[in-house]
């Protein structure tokens, strides 16, 4: 029997724990051809929400639903590679006449989609060989306003674009969303700074011309019921201390929740019982599968990064780390570095920020510190 703490992805309404609110919001939203900026720290849950979104007959019946994850791309070029991928992969189980009207639309690309044994088409183009991604990206617009169903189109960890090299990307974005009626968008977003910047800033293409909403972490009490719950259905049993003990450890974050709860669940034998006694070998267990690869990451990271990243790490959650108190106390060179140190830590997604309050995004990383006795 499966696992019922999914830790892979999104499996279906059975094993997606609450967010009936929010689902209900963004569904009316999307009816109501809303654009949406959706915006929380990695691991809360964001992509599953939007895939539970689309996960309704109405919204597999009668639009066409794009997610397109861009946290790989590093340029416009590979942001119109990662749509026009997207866009061809969703649509060619829908049938010929449907993804015939997107390679229609794509015609600077057309020699460059295969086709397999059974004439089904293959996005071939590879990053960084589109040619005229601007030219490209405008025929992709094309097809949307043109699909003969509404369209709506999630764009995962969107703040990416403001690192690209091209200046301009955010302007032309927004002008094709304006100008395209026929489609809708989710611009999701982990970096809360970046995207605040994008959608929030006078002066920015995109200010006012989103609904945002902010992704907060599911409630105690809603998955505490849910993983008691799963336990039940499948015939184990599990201590209602347990889920309280993993959610203040993790700040409710819920992947790392779900992951030990994944553990503890397989460990846990049919008409047996998991208590809070198993929670430290589980979490050790995961922390050592992990081990050679956070020694990679802090023996590779630059000395002054990581001197910053074990600072924060000490004190859990880290506020004023650029005054002189948390320089003098963490044997840190100066504020200046601190800020260098700071935005490529943020840069690469080692922290997360809230506030003003920092504190790192693996929480299972800080573990495997702590018992390294580094922090």
């Amino acid at each position: 029997m499966r696992n019922p703490f999914v830790t892979n992805g999104y499996a279906g309404a059975e094993y997606f724990c609450d967010r009936v609110n929010e689902t209900s919001d963004l569904r009316n939203l999307l009816r109501n051809e809303n654009n949406i900026a959706l915006i929380s720290p990695r691991r809360i849950g964001k992509t599953e929400l939007i895939n539970h979104i689309f996960d309704c007959d109405e919204f597999r019946n009668d639009y066409h639903c794009f997610l397109i994850d861009i946290y790989a791309s590093k340029s416009l070029n590979d942001l119109v590679n990662l749509i026009g991928k997207a866009l061809l992969d969703t649509l060619r189980p829908k049938g010929k006449s449907v993804w015939e009207k997107f390679l229609s639309a794509v015609s600077s690309l057309r020699s460059e989609i295969s086709f397999d044994m059974n004439g089904l088409p293959s996005w071939s183009v590879g990053l960084g060989e589109i040619t005229n991604p601007a030219a490209t990206l405008d025929e992709i617009f094309t097809y949307l306003q043109k699909a003969d169903k509404p369209c709506i189109v999630a764009i995962d960890e969107f703040q990416q674009i403001t690192k690209y090299p091209e200046s301009t990307v955010e302007a032309t974005l927004r002008t094709y969303v304006q100008k395209t009626t026929n489609a809708h968008f989710i611009f999701s977003g982990s970096q809360r700074h970046l995207m605040n910047g994008i959608f929030t800033s006078p002066s920015r293409p995109f200010y006012q011309s989103v609904t945002i909403i902010n992704l907060q972490p599911l409630s105690l009490d809603k998955y505490t019921e849910f993983a008691i719950e799963k336990f039940e259905q499948n015939g184990k049993k599990l201590d209602q201390d347990v889920v309280p003990v993993l959610y203040k450890q993790f700040d409710g974050v819920t992947s790392y929740i779900h992951r030990v709860l994944h553990i503890l669940y397989s460990r846990t034998e049919e008409g047996g019982r998991c208590n809070v006694g198993m929670i430290n070998e589980a979490i050790d267990f995961i922390v050592r599968m992990s081990a050679d690869s956070y020694e990679s990451l802090l023996y590779q990271m630059p000395l002054k990064q990581r001197n910053l990243l074990l600072a924060i790490a000490s004190e859990g959650k880290a506020s004023q780390i650029k005054s002189g108190k948390f320089v003098k106390k963490h044997s840190l060179l100066s504020p200046s570095s601190v800020s260098a140190a700071l935005k490529g830590l943020l840069d690469k997604d080692f922290l997360t920020e809230e506030k003003g309050v920092y504190s790192l995004y693996d929480k299972f990383f800080v573990v495997w510190l702590e018992k390294k006795g580094l922090i």
